[in-house]
């Protein structure tokens, strides 16, 4: 786990300000879920058998009951949505979140034991159409943001019918090579031979590098949904690749199944940024009515490791440089009336010398330095210092809140001087 100082938290602010808008140009409004959750909730929905149950979860007993912190939002999401009878007050939900997951995963690039994810769920939409739009929304956000080195790969896992026969089919390619498979896949193999396909273990990849593929045995409603959301992500113009492999790592998806992978930069071998699908099992599983749902979830550490550009430096408006007791206690209702008025502020009461402070004003990057000596203050005046223009000049302390508001937004990033510093 890490921590995230000032500095860097200027560009978690651009990313999370960046998913927000897209989020909610595509209709998706934010919901905020417990940390904690009932243990059972991610074992059924998730699956026993998945590595985030067996090996990664952190969970615990308390006063009776067994709790784990999230290790994903989807699950929350879908309780929630069923708690809430949300499917009574309308037909289709879309809904976005940003926040914290756990998990006690092997550390590696951009992928840490508490890390954060922005995604979104859909709930009420069965159709192609709205799984086109939702890989549509993901790549659109990676170009919002300056990435645009990536790939997205998507894959059909059928509906139960389908996937019932594929694990049949499974059962019978790798019984045979039980012996050559990793410790986890031959304990898996009768429990779910579906996760063999989603091991990293070099013996795993060799055992199903020619295992059937379950696009050969989607049934007629399957391949007729598979086929509609390829020409939709057409008609959108996205690019994609059809991975036959791609399962990722959890039980509860259905049908349309994708993950969009850094083709370049700093991520390495560990290149997934996000990904997601359907899974319509879900909301009738946690108790409610049978509504189909697709969702994803991307890491914003490694967005961050991949996303272009700074964010600029937050800097106050004004910088007050009291020098003397009285030039102190001015400058102290000074800068109140000035917050009060919208203007950051940076108060510097040290009572040092008058040149530190203006080289504190400058390294901050603070467009005015207001001066308030005892002598100024006795003359009814302050003195204005414009760290830019290095111009100089003295106003009436009466009034000064007001004119240096002015001044001070006037050269803010939503004023008529933007990137005047």
């Amino acid at each position: 786990m890490n921590d995230i100082l000032p500095e860097e938290v200027e560009r978690w602010h651009k990313l999370e300000a960046a998913f927000r808008l897209h989020a909610e140009l595509h209709g998706y409004a934010e919901v905020r879920t417990p940390l904690l959750e009932p243990t059972e909730l991610f074992q059924h929905q998730m699956g026993e058998t998945t590595d985030v149950v067996e090996k990664e979860m952190y969970s615990f007993e308390r006063h009776g009951d067994q709790l784990t912190v999230r290790p994903e939002g989807t699950a929350g999401a879908a309780r929630a949505y069923v708690e809430h009878a949300v499917h009574a007050k309308e037909p289709v939900t879309r809904w976005y979140y940003l926040g914290p997951m756990f998990r006690g995963e092997r550390p590696a690039k951009g992928r840490y034991r508490q890390f954060y994810q922005a995604g979104c769920e859909l709930f009420g939409d069965p159709g192609p159409l709205c799984d086109a739009e939702t890989i549509d929304l993901v790549a659109g956000f990676l170009h919002r943001i300056g990435v645009a080195d990536f790939v997205v790969h998507v894959n059909s896992l059928g509906s139960a019918g389908t996937r019932a026969r594929y694990r049949e089919a499974l059962l019978a390619h790798f019984a045979p090579r039980k012996d050559k498979l990793s410790e986890d896949s031959q304990r898996r193999l009768e429990r779910n031979p579906l996760r063999i396909l989603d091991s990293k273990d070099p013996r795993d990849v060799e055992a199903a590098s020619d295992a059937p593929s379950i696009l050969d045995l989607l049934d007629d409603a399957d391949q007729a949904h598979w086929a509609g959301v390829l020409r939709c992500l057409d008609v959108l113009g996205v690019p994609y690749v059809v991975d036959r492999s791609l399962v990722r790592g959890l039980d509860y998806y259905t049908r349309t199944l994708f993950e969009v992978k850094a083709t370049a930069g700093e991520l390495g071998s560990q290149s997934a940024l996000g990904g997601g699908g359907r899974y319509d099992n879900m909301v009738a599983g946690l108790g409610g009515p049978s509504v189909p749902a697709i969702g994803f979830a991307m890491g914003m550490e490694r967005l961050l490791t991949m996303m272009q550009g700074e964010a600029s430096r937050r800097r106050p408006g004004c910088y007050l440089a009291p020098l003397g007791q009285v030039g102190a206690e001015r400058a102290l209702l000074l800068a109140k009336q000035l917050r009060d008025l919208g203007v950051a502020v940076e108060l510097d009461g040290r009572g040092g010398r008058l040149k530190a402070m203006l080289r504190r004003a400058d390294s901050l990057g603070a467009r005015l330095c207001v001066i308030l000596g005892d002598a100024e203050i006795e003359r009814g005046v302050v003195q204005i210092k414009d760290l830019v223009a290095h111009v100089q000049e003295e106003i009436p302390l009466e009034g000064a809140a007001r004119v240096l508001a002015d001044r001070a937004l006037e050269f803010s990033p939503g004023g008529g001087q933007r990137g005047a510093r």
